[in-house]
């Protein structure tokens, strides 16, 4: 068979659907600043899709050291691999900050944070290692243990007692085959918003060795006394042996960095493939990170900003008895009974007829029969934002229980009297 008849007779299980979704439900542009609000298809929307947690996206500050940065070094220095001829003063100021922040020894700079992630997994193990993972860890984590050849181990979300069985399991095999074993999870996870129960799996150390790995995308700037994250909020930062954060969250922008002890890093800076063959991350995205890092540690009303807002959208969905799950973070998901076709169906009412952008994730990324309203409050939203989003969703729900997004099909977006 041809490789590309195979591929086009097989889009995928979201691919299938490209020529109803594309440019609309799936790849949309949003124009206009970064902000609370931005254009969707000539309209002003309401947002609540956007990782820009602390409103840095926009910050006048940001955009002064991006555009700084970029007059004074252009976006191709330095040039070639931080190994070869791409290290900096700058880059290693950023490292230095960075570790500090976290509490960790030393820290690496990472091109990308899913790449990154990746590469730290198939770094750190080999064939005689055993991996032991939470079931609902974000895919770089899953696509990091592809490259894995040794076991790995799955346990349930947040199930410690299970995550013993697995620990009990890694045991066995490790002291067969003289290897170690990396327990993996994530600080917030970044679907259901829950934290990862990292005090009672560091707790595990006094019956296992292991070493943790630590994702924490959605809890780096967000978690935490200072914002260094969900081991600083759970008071166990210093039990997390490796500490991943990104700089496309909180910090709104490209790149990611992993944080530990000096020897580990300096074993990784050496050994991390996806770094050593890429070139170096440009300056202008390191002294805005920098910028970034500075307004995070000295501002700490941005991150209570950010918890107002939260508080009131979570708390007043609760109040109209919307299920959040178990989220404990701003990552707010609102979980609905219904089919995908109803999902893109209320989808398209939030956005055509009450003029409200979220992410509306249904069947394959999620089981059948299940919705989810994926809501990410900012610093940039406000009081008002809140309460037109929970009035609007007062009737959302009310035509989703009355079957109006029951169509049985997509919506055909061209179709312009649909829903009204």
């Amino acid at each position: 068979m041809d490789i590309f008849d195979k591929t086009v007779n097989n889009m995928g299980p979201l691919g299938q659907f490209a020529d109803r979704i594309h440019g609309y439900f799936a790849f949309p542009y949003l124009e206009g600043e970064i902000s609370n609000k931005m254009k969707f298809r000539g309209k002003e929307m309401l947002v609540w899709s956007l990782n820009n947690y602390l409103g840095l996206a926009n910050h006048p500050e940001v955009r002064k050291a991006d555009a700084d940065a970029a007059e004074k070094y252009g976006l191709a220095t330095p040039m070639g691999a931080r190994m070869m001829s791409g290290q900096t003063p700058l880059h290693e100021q950023l490292e230095n900050e960075l570790a500090a922040f976290v509490g960790k020894e030393s820290a690496f700079l990472l091109n990308y944070g899913y790449q990154g992630m990746v590469s730290i997994i198939d770094a750190m193990t080999d064939r005689k290692d055993v991996v032991v993972y939470d079931s609902e860890s974000h895919a770089c984590i899953v696509d990091g243990l592809r490259l894995h050849m040794g076991k790995r181990f799955v346990f349930p979300h947040n199930n410690i007692e299970n995550l013993r069985k697995q620990l009990e399991r890694a045991t066995r095999i490790a002291n067969d085959t003289g290897g170690g074993i990396l327990v993996i999870t994530e600080g917030v996870f970044g679907m259901s918003g829950d934290l990862g129960k990292l005090d009672e799996i560091v707790a595990l150390k006094k019956e296992f060795d292991f070493r943790l790995l630590v994702d924490d995308a959605h809890g780096f700037g967000t978690m935490g006394r200072t914002g260094a994250g969900v081991g600083e909020h759970l008071g166990v930062m210093d039990q997390v042996d490796i500490y991943f954060g990104t700089f496309a969250k909180s910090m709104a922008s490209i790149g990611a960095f992993v944080a530990s002890n000096q020897k580990v890093i300096y074993y990784l800076m050496y050994n991390m493939r996806s770094q050593i063959f890429a070139k170096s991350l440009p300056m202008p995205l390191v002294a805005g990170a920098l910028k970034r890092l500075e307004l995070i540690r000295n501002n700490p009303e941005l991150r209570e900003k950010l918890w107002k807002i939260t508080r009131l959208l979570q708390d007043g969905l609760k109040k109209m008895e919307f299920n959040l799950g178990n989220t404990q973070s701003p990552v707010t998901p609102v979980f609905l009974s219904g089919e995908a076709s109803e999902g893109t169906n209320l989808a398209f009412d939030l956005r055509e007829n009450f003029n409200i952008f979220c992410s509306v994730v249904g069947y394959p990324v999620v089981p059948k029969g299940v919705i989810i309203i994926r809501m990410i409050p900012t610093a940039m939203h406000t009081e008002e934002d809140v309460s037109y989003t929970l009035e609007a969703f007062t009737t959302i729900k009310q035509n989703l229980n009355n079957g109006k997004y029951n169509t049985g099909k997509i919506v055909d977006i061209s179709e312009p009297e649909f829903l009204t």
